[in-house]
């Protein structure tokens, strides 16, 4: 058994993950592709994309991040769109075993659309769905992948991080521009507000203070489901989330005239299949934040964290810790003057602080 992640070298990670999973990749991508000589190729440009955002990549989600790239490796080949789109629905119902809701996150679609899809494609198929396992069986049986490509994939990769790396570079450039974040609850003010030695958050506790929030890096406009009933994600301009019956809200980075260069962070409630919950967004900061934490009247909450590859500074956290009605009643009638978000920066010091406001979801 490899030992866990933190004491293995990024690369070496990387390499167990690409020699372990490189047949089931290979056979997976064969039943996508029908294609014996495009199969493995996919395979390697998959890993190869793969491994230049290792880094950055959770590995208790590696497989999603994978699977993902794989099928959207298979939908750019030249040939019908819809017809690739069912296959890759079926393959991964029933080779690869995703429940629906999960394909669906995968290729950014609803769990009806992949229905129709699945149903579509077992009728072109003219049979069911045990008897076209069985056909994948047999697709398989004669698959012998060879071994896999690592020095080159690893080459490859190390060239494309250095390209999205400048290119991020030139990106993050042009948006830190003198703009700003959009505070449907207050933002913060920098370093230390609201504090005296600039180290803690009021009232957080020591043991509060060393949590550390899950920070998940996503990818452009990759859904999250934050709470129940409410998915977010990130764009370059900002965090976009919507809520059950088709009801959705927009921040933005660059509406208020601050610069992005200022450390803040905004803090709401929010409301969504009768249940309140907290959110906001942070900015300002270098790299990723430390953590965020929320003070609420039954103790502090260690919020959840999504921001783009790349540490942009900015990203949108939430506490899916429910709220009731007199919580939030107690967390409103504080006001401005009550600075119950705090975000720390990487080294654990207080980024920036913010009272709660109500938000529309």
């Amino acid at each position: 058994m490899l030992p866990p992640h933190d004491v293995l070298p990024a690369r070496h990670d990387f390499a167990a993950y690409a020699r372990t999973n490189w047949p089931r990749l290979v056979m997976t991508a064969r039943l996508l592709t029908d294609d014996p000589g495009e199969t493995e190729e996919l395979v390697r440009r998959t890993l190869v994309l793969t491994y230049a955002r290792w880094r950055r990549v959770p590995r208790d989600d590696a497989d999603f991040h994978v699977r993902r790239a794989l099928v959207k490796g298979h939908l750019r080949r030249p040939h019908g769109r819809r017809a690739a789109r069912r296959r890759a629905v079926l393959v991964l119902r029933l080779w690869e075993g995703m429940a629906d809701v999960e394909i669906a996150q995968l290729l950014g679609c609803s769990v009806g659309a992949v229905r129709a899809h699945a149903k579509r494609g077992l009728g072109e198929a003219g049979t069911d769905a045990g008897r076209l396992r069985e056909r994948y069986v047999r697709a398989v049986e004669d698959v012998a992948p060879s071994e896999v490509p690592l020095a080159g994939i690893e080459a490859s990769g190390r060239a494309l991080r250095r390209r999205r790396l400048a290119a991020a570079s030139a990106a993050c450039a042009a948006l830190l521009t003198p703009a700003a974040l959009l505070t449907v609850g207050g933002i913060g003010g920098g370093i230390g507000g609201g504090g005296t030695d600039g180290t803690s958050g009021g009232g957080s506790g020591s043991a509060a203070r060393r949590a550390e929030s899950a920070v998940r890096v996503v990818g452009l406009g990759e859904r999250v489901s934050a709470v129940p009933g409410v998915r977010m994600w990130l764009t370059a301009d900002g965090g976009h989330w919507s809520a059950s019956k088709g009801r959705h809200n927009f921040q933005r980075l660059t509406d208020s005239g601050l610069p992005l260069d200022e450390p803040g962070v905004s803090a709401r409630v929010g409301y969504a299949q009768e249940r309140y919950f907290l959110s906001g967004l942070y900015r300002g900061l270098r790299g990723e934040p430390g953590r965020v934490e929320v003070r609420t009247p039954t103790g502090t909450i260690t919020a959840s964290v999504l921001t783009l590859a790349g540490s942009p500074g900015w990203g949108v956290w939430y506490a899916n810790t429910p709220l009731s009605g007199k919580d939030v009643k107690t967390l409103l009638a504080g006001g401005r003057g009550e600075q119950n978000v705090t975000a720390y920066d990487a080294s654990g010091k207080v980024a920036a602080r913010s009272g709660i406001e109500v938000g529309l979801v």
